[in-house]
């Protein structure tokens, strides 16, 4: 019976062959547009390419010449698809989050993740078109996911270059939504992008480079915007400078009004303000935010951006004495600068730079002067209480 196997292969072949005639024509009358021959291909395939004999036999390799161009068009067509649905998704994406990321990012991730899902599921039984199929769908991965972390850093310029340059500016939710797509993004593209061998392996590293590239655009972004917030708070107490036409003014008005009047003095609204500002900011940061590694990035790069500031306006004050107002706002919004982002975890490292240093003893120094010229500081200092702990 050594000849019965034959016997069998041929017998088979020759079924198929008959069955081929009917399955050619039922697949000529369906519609280009068409996909739904494809459980047919994977039906028969998982068949045939179990079976030692007929794997790759005459009908196998027809029902691949069949289906080959079948795969490539559909490939093709997806391909299309989903780029429109991501250049239109972005035009209109509002930023909402959704799930791990927005609505248009969380649409082509599953899209893509279904395409790859589908020719994995081919188990295409020819290896160098495998390998081609495979490619192309981990290129294409790669490519849509570039276009959707470009669009992501375009739109948050965009929100941040509208904003307010004021305390009023608030960390919108759609801010951190775009942080949470470049997470998002970065998780994606290991299981999208990666490939086993060759080349193409090339494509994660390219795509994870430029997520890490664009984060730090990102943070980059938003601690100039904090900066320039509290060069707007600096340049509203440099009206204060001593010398200066508004501060001698004042100075002259005061002294003349409070003869007869008691003149009420500037407040800390501006002081209180900025904390408002930089601890609500904080918060919707921590809270929404879903990477720690950018968070602590983030902070790192804000207080020392910003003490840097402070540092810098008072070194251009060398020669001249704190008025008593801006030394009330720059010790209320140093110390609370210093505390609440210790308490964000920034390392000690960190904050006690050396520009903090020197920003704490010019104050603790034009306090000790102003405590002996003005007469106090009305509990203000830049020494530690166990009543500022209440009030915060």
């Amino acid at each position: 019976f050594a000849w019965w196997t034959d016997l069998m292969v041929e017998h088979a072949e020759n079924f198929l062959a008959l069955y081929a005639i009917d399955m050619d024509a039922a697949l000529e009358i369906q519609s280009p547009e068409s996909w739904d021959s494809f459980p047919l291909f994977q039906l028969l395939n998982d068949f045939l390419r179990t079976d030692y004999h007929l794997c790759n036999g005459k009908f196998h390799k027809h029902l691949q010449d069949l289906y080959a161009p079948l795969v490539v068009r559909y490939v093709d067509l997806m391909e299309s698809s989903i780029a429109q649905s991501i250049h239109k998704g972005f035009e209109r994406e509002s930023w909402e989050p959704v799930n791990n990321g927005s609505g248009t990012s969380e649409d082509l991730f599953w899209k893509l993740d279904a395409l790859q899902t589908f020719i994995r599921d081919l188990h295409w039984p020819e290896e160098e078109f495998a390998k081609h199929l495979e490619s192309r769908i981990k290129l294409m991965s790669s490519n849509m996911i570039e276009n959707c972390v470009k669009r992501t850093r375009m739109a948050f310029e965009s929100k941040l270059t509208k904003s307010s340059k004021s305390t009023d500016f608030r960390i919108s939710p759609s801010l951190c939504t775009m942080f949470n797509v470049m997470v998002d993004a970065k998780d994606q593209s290991a299981k999208l992008c990666a490939m086993e061998l060759g080349q193409e392996k090339q494509f994660h590293t390219q795509i994870d480079e430029l997520i890490e590239e664009s984060v730090k655009d990102m943070i980059q972004l938003l601690v100039a915007k904090f900066v320039a917030i509290l060069e707007g708070v600096l340049a509203k107490i440099s009206r204060y400078d001593e010398g200066t036409l508004f501060s001698s003014f004042l100075s002259f008005t005061v002294k003349a009004a409070s003869k007869y009047v008691d003149v009420p003095k500037p407040g800390m609204d501006v002081a209180d303000g900025y904390v408002t500002f930089m601890r609500h900011s904080q918060d919707m940061l921590r809270e929404k935010v879903n990477e720690e590694v950018y968070i602590e990035r983030l902070f790192d790069q804000w207080y020392t951006a910003t003490m840097n500031l402070l540092g810098t306006w008072l070194t251009e004050r060398m020669d001249q004495q704190l008025h008593v107002y801006q030394l009330k706002i720059l010790i209320r919004i140093t110390k609370k600068k210093y505390r609440d982002f210790r308490l964000q975890g920034v390392l000690d490292s960190t904050l006690n730079s050396k520009m903090y240093d020197t920003v704490r003893n010019r104050l603790t120094v034009e306090e000790a002067t102003a405590s002996v010229r003005e007469g106090g500081m009305q509990g203000i200092s830049m020494k530690d209480s166990d009543e500022e702990d209440e009030e915060d």
